[in-house]
């Protein structure tokens, strides 16, 4: 296939609109179902470049969830913990324990429910049975993965009333050295990101505490990766081999990790015994469940504990979940890493990660305020990596 007319581009009146490659060459794709859209492109293409990496940085199977061109989530295929299962809606699949791919979409899809909805999905690996009947009961808009198995495929092909789009990518298609794009009728030009995130990026600790363990620089790249396809500027909260919490596209860096910091707060409190025993009614559907799991954590526009409010979801009025509850769970919290896609040039990032528990820090450096910030990441007895490495994405 050379090239493929798409609908329109990211806007109805924006037509006509195509996808094609420059030397004339074939696409590296195969459409096997659908017919994806522009956006939705950029996102398959975005999306798929971070599991192939992640995936070559730690041999692990990886996943990712894409909305707008930036992950709401990214995840290794580790196993996940019964609270872990319950919080992401995946406690009743079978086999999960069983497929590395499966565990990494149900992580990275489970990370920030309310920001995966209707997302696009990225597989390191081919696409399997489990993972399809993850991806079955959610509102996604499409996937693109190296392969599927036949059932997968079926399974696939029935969503959305059989308009799902499903994309199958040449894993050993390499993209020309140089990148254009135009902006305002001119074209720019530059060389590809090929930087390389790997162990040796993690080599330079200038912290006091110097113990990084195998997990934690796993863990760290993980964050850079992900921020490698984040739009900037861009933080990154990771835990056991998973984004719990990306601030992207701030124009200030510390609203980038208090964004970041809330959505791995509510990760993480969404497994608090509080929240996986809420009494929902039964039928409930899950993306009304994520909205008043929402509510309940962060006090947002409903109060769904409310007289009159609390009797549209639960069998009982559930107490509120008081701040000073919240606080008490999450000051248990510890080992959580986080990573910037530049340098922090105050102090504040750090003191905003450290009430999510964060032990971790990886940055590029070469703030005035260095300093500062190695003070602050000192007293925490933190480890921070400076790595030189600025990775901004636009």
């Amino acid at each position: 296939m050379k090239e493929f007319e798409l609908k329109y581009g990211c806007n109805p009146n924006q037509k006509p609109a195509k996808i094609y490659m420059n030397d004339g060459s074939d696409l590296p794709i195969q459409i096997l179902n659908g017919r994806p859209g522009y956006i939705n492109f950029l996102d398959a293409f975005n999306s798929w470049q971070l599991v192939k990496e992640l995936k070559a940085a730690t041999g692990m199977a990886a996943a990712a969830s894409f909305k707008h061109v930036s992950p709401a989530g990214a995840a290794l295929g580790k196993p996940l913990s019964e609270k872990l299962k319950k919080a992401a809606f995946v406690d009743d699949i079978e086999g999960l324990d069983e497929s590395p791919i499966a565990c990494a979409y149900a992580r990275a899809r489970g990370t920030d429910r309310l920001c995966s909805f209707g997302d696009f999905i990225a597989l390191s690996d081919v696409c399997d049975v489990t993972t399809a009947m993850i991806i079955k009961r959610e509102v996604s808009d499409g996937i693109i993965a190296p392969g599927y198995t036949d059932e997968a495929l079926e399974i696939l092909k029935a969503k959305k009333k059989g308009a799902y789009n499903v994309i199958a990518i040449d894993p050993e298609y390499v993209p020309a050295q140089q990148e254009t794009k135009q902006v305002f009728g001119i074209t720019f030009e530059q060389g590809r990101n090929e930087i390389k995130l790997d162990d040796e990026a993690l080599a330079n600790i200038v912290t006091e505490n110097k113990a990084l363990s195998e997990d934690a620089k796993n863990n760290l790249l993980v964050g850079l990766i992900t921020l490698k396809y984040t739009q900037s500027n861009s933080v990154c909260f990771v835990a056991d081999g998973q984004a719990i919490g990306v601030g992207a596209g701030q124009q200030s860096r510390i609203h980038c990790t208090r964004l970041a910091g809330d959505k791995a707060d509510t990760w993480s409190l969404r497994q608090s015994d509080r929240v996986l025993n809420l009494p929902f009614k039964d039928g409930t559907p899950r993306a009304v469940r994520d909205n008043v799991i929402d509510g309940f954590i962060n006090k947002t526009e409903e109060d769904v504990c409310a007289e009159g409010i609390w009797q549209n979801y639960f069998t009982e009025r559930p107490e509120p979940f008081t701040e000073e509850q919240q606080r008490e769970y999450l000051d248990t919290l510890s080992g959580v890493c986080v990573a910037s896609d530049a340098f922090f040039p105050f102090s504040d990032s750090i003191e905003r990660a450290k009430k999510s528990g964060v032990e971790y820090v990886v940055e590029p450096g070469g703030s005035i305020r260095d300093d500062q910030v190695i003070e602050a990441a000192n007293k925490y007895n933190m480890v921070m990596v400076f790595n030189g490495i600025r990775l901004f994405h636009h």
